[in-house]
């Protein structure tokens, strides 16, 4: 924060009383003429020095009693005494939306990283505050609507280009009735730049910029919804993310909610980058709500370097990505989601499909508990606080599909990974996020050590939305889709049972038959769910190849083939095996491909005759 924007904050209201690490306790001045609000953004006042000038500490209150509050501080509070005094701004804590959110890296408070190190240098200074939005840049505006026209808050007043995305600019959200537009200009102008002027019923005029405020912890649509101005949806089709094992077996709706829990080492960044990367949305968002440095720093410089496969450009055109590591306060990390869905919720406003990826909400949960400890309020399961599942659930009810008023649909499908301890399930974080989601992706530290990727387990993973999408499927995939679907997972539990047996018996103990269905339920595990996301075929698999695969697949699996015994139906599944990871990693369709395909075929037709030959003569019997 500048020393201009500090001369010109208002007066002190209230002071500091106790201060508790990064929660302080401030009491009112004169509790007879103000008052504090819960989520109010106030301002701690360290004292200032000659080698230290006055800085403004921003800090959010969390709960309030009579004259007193307790505040979380969104930096470090050292120098910070009791008796110092407290500016109160009035606000909730917002984010700024406007063109120019695309491409941008920022902290859980929308400052951008980048302009931070310009500001402030590498490391980063306290009570800094940088604008969101570039404000020098000129944007072309191009306005819909003309003077006398009636408008709404959420209604469209015009567009500018951001990118490939028309930016749309809104009545602001925060405005209440029917307005009518004085004047309206189009042209070239930065983002501070009156556009237009709306008169109210009452006759006051109200200048419109391309930028507006929101608070991060009150949904977007909700008052669009309760005006009737926008309507939620039933999620009716599925997010494609070309991964063979999702998109097939445990698929995702667009406008809804997963989780992809598992333990360090089990492969989630490399998962939710192909995820981000190859899924069919407009926008991308994610947000590292508390993770290693390394990880964040990996996250920040690797999806710059990645192409987009949709357009061969830079993936980050249209990414935002919000990051605080660990070492951040914790109240920062807390806000870093709710900074994100913020965000995905403005550009599912314009009738985009956005994807919002958050790593790791377990980091997001344990900044809940630090701050709730430090609250001395009563702990829930592991000391997490008792309200832990609640907010769990408000932050994935965000998510969804919206019909607007001004007939465009966006939809906003939140992912969030998990990092329970050890890889525990049953830890609360996990437990809260699994009773709230529709989708639950499993990773495997074993099948990670075996090389198997992804590495979700397909025995403990399960999606609840086959039966809701199943109309997509039909129309789509084909009538005996889900059918088919169904018998496969059915195969591998069954084949992971014949597994465990032979593990006690070894081969012996188990006839051929049991033999055989194991082989079948390795062969659809090694050549169907895992796949290889360094392979530029085999990394992302459009559905109709996945139509095909499944299609060859179930053939294998239901054809009617003879062996003369155990050894003989290793061989051959080996062979297939090979064929089949052959087949994936041609270009479809191709020459190459054609081939591989000829030879699986005359494989099953050998066997087949072989079959055919024995039951016409079957062996006499002793």
């Amino acid at each position: 924060m500048t020393q201009d924007t500090v001369a010109s904050m208002p007066a002190a209201t209230a002071r500091v009383v106790a201060i508790n690490e990064d929660v302080v306790t401030i009491e009112l001045d004169d509790d007879a003429t103000g008052c504090l609000i819960k989520n109010e953004v106030v301002y701690i006042c360290p004292p200032s020095s000659v080698d230290r000038p006055r800085t403004l500490l921003k800090a959010e209150v969390l709960s309030v009693k009579g004259n007193e509050a307790e505040a979380q501080v969104y930096e470090d509070t050292r120098n910070v005494g009791v008796g110092d005094p407290v500016i109160q701004s009035g606000q909730q804590l917002t984010v700024e939306l406007g063109p120019g959110l695309l491409g941008q890296v920022y902290d859980g408070l929308q400052n951008p990283l980048p302009r931070l190190l310009e500001t402030g240098g590498t490391f980063l200074q306290r009570g800094l505050e940088v604008r969101a939005l570039d404000d020098r840049h000129e944007w072309s505006f191009e306005a819909r609507v003309r003077s006398g026209d009636e408008v709404m808050p959420g209604d469209t007043l015009g567009v500018v280009q951001e990118g490939r995305f028309s930016h749309r600019i809104f009545v602001p959200f925060a405005l209440q009735g029917t307005f009518s537009v004085a004047w309206i200009q189009a042209g070239s102008f930065t983002i501070d730049t009156v556009v237009a002027r709306l008169t109210d019923e009452a006759g006051n005029e109200h200048p419109i910029t391309m930028t507006q405020r929101w608070p991060v912890r009150h949904p977007l649509s909700q008052e669009l919804v309760s005006l009737g101005r926008a309507e939620r949806r039933y999620p009716e089709a599925p997010l494609t993310t070309t991964l063979r094992l999702i998109d097939t077996f445990f698929p995702i709706a667009k406008g809804g909610t997963a989780c992809i829990p598992g333990p360090f080492g089990a492969g989630k960044t490399v998962l939710q980058n192909l995820i981000s990367r190859y899924s069919d949305v407009d926008i991308v968002i994610i947000v590292a709500c508390g993770e290693r440095a390394g990880e964040v720093v990996e996250t920040i410089t690797e999806f710059p370097q990645l192409a987009d496969p949709h357009t061969g450009g830079s993936l980050m055109d249209r990414t935002i990505i919000v990051c605080n590591t660990s070492s951040m306060p914790v109240a920062a990390r807390e806000a870093s989601i709710h900074t994100g869905t913020t965000l995905g919720e403005y550009y599912r406003q314009m009738g985009y499909d956005v994807l919002l990826i958050a790593d790791s909400t377990s980091r997001w949960a344990q900044a809940m508990r630090e701050t709730s400890g430090r609250l001395e309020e009563i702990p829930g399961e592991e000391a997490f606080p008792a309200y832990l599942e609640s907010s769990i659930r408000k932050l994935y009810e965000r998510a969804g599909i919206l019909d607007m008023h001004g007939g465009q649909c966006g939809s906003l499908t939140l992912i969030g990974t998990v990092s329970p301890a050890g890889g525990n399930f049953e830890e609360p974080v996990t437990q809260g996020t699994l009773n709230t989601v529709k989708t639950f992706l499993g990773l495997s530290y074993d099948r990670a050590y075996k090389r198997f990727y992804p590495a979700v387990d397909p025995l403990i993973s399960w999606s609840r939305y086959p039966e809701q999408l199943s109309g997509w499927f039909r129309r789509t995939m084909g009538e005996h889709w889900q059918a088919d679907v169904d018998r496969l997972k059915a195969l591998l539990h069954e084949g992971d049972e014949i597994e465990r047996m032979m593990q006690v018996t070894g081969e012996e103990g188990i006839s051929d038959a049991d033999f055989l269905s194991q082989q079948k339920a390795t062969l659809v595990d090694m050549v169907y769910l895992q796949q290889d996301a360094f392979d530029k075929v085999d990394a992302s698999t459009s559905l109709n190849r996945q139509k095909a695969a499944m299609a060859l697949l179930t053939r294998i699996v239901d054809a009617p083939l003879s062996f003369g015994g155990k050894q003989d139906i290793r061989d051959v599944f080996t062979r297939l095996t090979d064929l089949f990871r052959n087949l994936n990693y041609a270009e479809f369709e191709s020459d190459n491909y054609w081939k591989i395909r000829h030879s699986i075929d005359e494989l099953l037709k050998q066997y087949a005759r072989e079959a055919s030959r024995t039951a016409a003569y079957p062996a006499s019997t002793p």
